[in-house]
């Protein structure tokens, strides 16, 4: 056996019982052989006693060295004083014999394999000598008692370290499955954190963000209106303060992981009128909204994220596409929604879209065809609208498609798979009340 098997079962409980019960079989064999020798008066029960007290002595002594679990050249010379004791034993007396099996034990405990069973080969035909020399008979049982008792202790020892390996299989295995679980819960958790992270994001963008870039927009041309035309500019002031209540209460809303108020206040249609109304109100773009198909009532998850697609298209399209048209269309269809949105804008490659966060996104030389002049603030977008829309459509399951070239329009189709549950009323007239502004647009400046 080897260092690290010897040390591994030093600390089992079972082998240091084992090993206990070895120490008292020694120790009463060589009691037993003292003590016929000394009753039956032999002539040689001196030199039985002295030898059996030596032999115990050195046995004893074992134990206590710790070279012995440390190296198999300090086991294997302690083994050849124990088993030079035990021969003059079983020289002097037959009784000697019986200490041949514990010896088997020790050997294949103390020495590797290959070494170990070679002497216990040697002790067996060491015992069966010795006891034919004082029985003056060769038998069958006289080799057949050695041997027996040597396969035993071969097949025990062979069959614990067996066990043993098997043990230590199933522990590192439980080690690797309690490993890999932790390290699952960590990238569980980790995910959960970014998947958090990604929908305040995409919150931020397509409310916050958009909204307070509509502020800046009507705050800027009130401005400019200021002090020729103050009723002019006095109206754009209302209308970024309305933008203003909105956002506030989209922000208190996304952090609580609520719906959007105009989901709140009505249906899904409804709400994409009012979008298109407010944006028509508020921007110089005429955007016209209509549905197809019988309207059905659609889990809130999936009208959130067309509400958010439709404000991210509408608001690039007002401040990127330079486009004089919109056409926002929800199609209801069997087993899927579809929303398009379509304008007659300047167009851009999508191909050259940047990453989000990227360099290019950051306006450090990439600007798409539809943003109205290189280096303006508009020029200058994070690249987040598209990447945006399309998580949101990617988390249900649904595809996001753009087609635009430059000079022709835009044009952004999601698709959702919904199969319809239940009819609601046709979206009647657009709600007069002034919105907060839209959210994002089809282009991915933004």
């Amino acid at each position: 056996m080897t260092e690290e098997a010897v040390t591994a079962h030093t600390l089992t409980p079972v082998l240091r019982g084992l090993r206990s019960c070895l120490h008292l079989m020694v120790a009463a064999l060589l009691a037993l052989a003292a003590v016929r020798a000394l009753a039956e008066h032999a002539p040689d029960a001196p030199a039985v006693l002295a030898t059996a007290v030596a032999l115990f002595a050195v046995y004893a002594a074992g134990p206590r060295l710790p070279r012995l679990r440390s190296s198999t050249g300090a086991a294997a010379l302690w083994l050849a004083a124990v088993a030079l004791l035990w021969t003059v034993l079983l020289a002097l007396t037959q009784d000697g014999v019986w200490l041949a099996f514990p010896l088997f034990f020790v050997q294949l405990h103390l020495l590797p394999l290959h070494g170990a069973l070679p002497a216990v080969v040697a002790t067996t035909v060491v015992a069966v000598a010795g006891f034919g020399w004082h029985t003056h008979t060769l038998s069958v049982g006289t080799v057949l008692g050695p041997a027996l008792g040597a396969a035993v202790a071969v097949a025990v020892v062979l069959g614990y370290e067996a066990l043993y390996r098997e043990s230590e299989q199933r522990r590192r295995l439980i080690e690797e499955l309690t490993a890999a679980r932790s390290e699952l819960a960590a990238a569980e958790h980790a995910a959960g954190v970014l998947a958090e992270r990604e929908r305040l994001a995409r919150e931020i963008h397509d409310t916050l963000a958009q909204g307070l870039s509509s502020i800046q927009l009507l705050l800027r041309a009130a401005e400019r209106a200021l002090p020729q035309r103050p009723g002019t500019a006095l109206g754009h002031v209302r209308q970024a303060r309305t933008a203003a209540v909105g956002n506030l209460a989209e922000a208190r809303r996304f952090v609580r992981a609520l719906s959007p108020p105009d989901l709140e206040a009505g249906s899904l249609p409804a709400a994409l009128e009012r979008l298109c109304a407010t944006t028509a109100r508020t921007s110089p773009l005429a955007v016209h909204c209509q549905v197809s198909g019988v309207p059905t009532a659609l889990p809130t998850a999936h009208e959130v994220a067309l509400l958010r697609i439709a404000q991210s298209a509408l608001a690039n399209t007002v401040r990127h596409a330079g486009a004089g048209r919109a056409e926002l269309t929800l199609s209801y269809m069997d087993t899927e929604v579809v929303l398009d949105v379509v304008d007659d804008g300047a167009g851009f490659v999508p191909a050259e879209v940047p990453a989000p966060g990227s360099a290019a996104a950051r306006g450090t030389g990439f600007v798409p065809a539809e943003v109205p002049a290189p280096g303006s603030a508009a020029a200058r977008g994070t690249g987040f609208g598209l990447a945006a829309m399309r998580a949101r459509a990617r988390a249900l399951q649904g595809t996001l498609v753009v087609e635009s070239a430059p000079g022709e329009g835009t044009a952004v189709a999601v698709t959702l798979p919904c199969p319809a549950t239940a009819s609601v009323p046709a979206p009647s007239a657009p709600d007069p009340a002034p919105d907060p502004a839209p959210g994002a647009a089809p282009e991915a400046a933004s």
